[in-house]
C-alpha cells in the first residue's frame, strides 16, 4: 500500500491537533484506522486518500485555522492553501454533509468551490467519521449523534445540523456497510 499522502496528512494532523486538540487527534485516528478497515473495497490511490482524510478532516477545528465556524470548510481552505490535492480538499469540505450545516450558518457558497463527488469513498469517510467516537472507539451512528447532541446546546447550529444531516448521513452509512458484508469484511 503507497502511504506517501498519508504520511503527509499524519504529520499536518499531528502539527495542528496533538498539542491543541488532543480529542480531535484520538478521533481521527480513530477514523484513518476505521478507513483502513473498508481499505481493500478500493485502489491503492483512494485508500492513501481515504486514510489522508481521515486524518485531516477535522483540521478546520484548530483555533488557529477555523475562521467562519464551519469546521469542514475552514479545513479544505487551509488545505488548499498548502497545495494538498484538490480531491482530498473536497473530501474536507463535504465530510458527513457538511453541506447541511453550511446552509445553516449561511456558507453554502463558500462551499461551492468544491464538489461533493457522491461516491464510495466519499461514504466510507462519512461511515468512518460518523462511527467513531471522540475517544477513538467504534460506535453505532445513534450513539455518535446521540454524544454530539449532548456536546452542542439544543438551539446550537450543529445540534441542529445532526438532525437535519440524519438521512443522509445514515444513507452513507448503509451503503457503506452493505459494500463491506458484500466484500466479506468484518466491521464491527
Amino acid at each position: 500500500m503507497r502511504v506517501e499522502l498519508t504520511a503527509w496528512a499524519t504529520e499536518l494532523a499531528a502539527r495542528w491537533l496533538v498539542e491543541r486538540l488532543p480529542r480531535r487527534w484520538t478521533h481521527v485516528q480513530g477514523v484513518c484506522e476505521r478507513l483502513r478497515v473498508a481499505g481493500p473495497l478500493f485502489s491503492v490511490d483512494d485508500v492513501d486518500l481515504l486514510a489522508a482524510a481521515g486524518l485531516v478532516h477535522d483540521i478546520g477545528y484548530a483555533p488557529d485555522l477555523a475562521v467562519t465556524g464551519l469546521h469542514a470548510l475552514d479545513g479544505a481552505r487551509y488545505l488548499r492553501e498548502v497545495d494538498a490535492p484538490e480531491r482530498l480538499c473536497a473530501l474536507v469540505a463535504h465530510h458527513s454533509a457538511a453541506h447541511l450545516e453550511a446552509g445553516l450558518r449561511g456558507l453554502a457558497d463558500e462551499l461551492a468551490s468544491w464538489a461533493d463527488e457522491r461516491t464510495p469513498v466519499r461514504d466510507a469517510l462519512w461511515w468512518a467519521d460518523m462511527t467513531t467516537s471522540p475517544t477513538g472507539e467504534v460506535v453505532t451512528f445513534e450513539e455518535r449523534s446521540a454524544e454530539i447532541q449532548q456536546r452542542y446546546e439544543q438551539g446550537d447550529v450543529v445540534s441542529t445540523f445532526i438532525r437535519v444531516a440524519r438521512p443522509e448521513l445514515v444513507g452513507a452509512i448503509e451503503r457503506t456497510e452493505a459494500r463491506l458484508r458484500a466484500a466479506g469484511i468484518d466491521y464491527v
